[in-house]
């Protein structure tokens, strides 16, 4: 398990390729949150609260339209595409047990990715990588 919040940041695959000096620098924006077993973290359509989130104690239920479809525990994390486009929610993550983790809202993400070219690119090609490996024929 990441003893913090850069170490954390280290193993999301989206942030993969960044340097430690980038995750040191994005890691100032994150901030800790904790929520007691059966908080709703993100619910299915919302629009607020939109964030990225990387799980660092506990365990989550991930679900669209009622149905379970994913269990998130240490190291995993969600709402990686909310960091790139203002969109509704695509499920609804509830915490199973209870959860500590680190946040960062897409308001503090976008100075970050703005103020530098490189790390943009990064984690565009990182996006791309995300999407073709979860539906190839969405690049075609």
């Amino acid at each position: 398990m990441p003893t913090n919040v850069v170490d954390a940041l280290a193993q999301v695959p989206m942030l993969a390729s960044l340097d430690r000096k980038h995750l040191e620098k994005l890691a100032r924006d994150f901030s800790e949150r904790s929520f007691p077993a059966g908080a709703v973290i993100v619910r299915q359509g919302d629009e607020r609260g939109i964030g990225f989130f990387v799980i660092a104690d506990g365990k989550a239920v991930v679900s669209v339209d009622g149905a379970e479809v994913a269990r998130l525990g240490p190291g995993s994390n969600f709402g990686a595409t909310a960091l790139l486009s203002d969109r509704r929610r695509t499920a609804t993550v509830t915490v199973a047990t209870d959860l500590h983790c680190y946040v960062i809202t897409v308001r503090d993400v976008r100075p970050f990715v703005q103020g530098d070219v490189d790390v943009a690119g990064k984690l565009l090609e990182q996006l791309a990588q995300m999407l073709h490996r979860s539906s190839p024929a969405a690049l075609d």
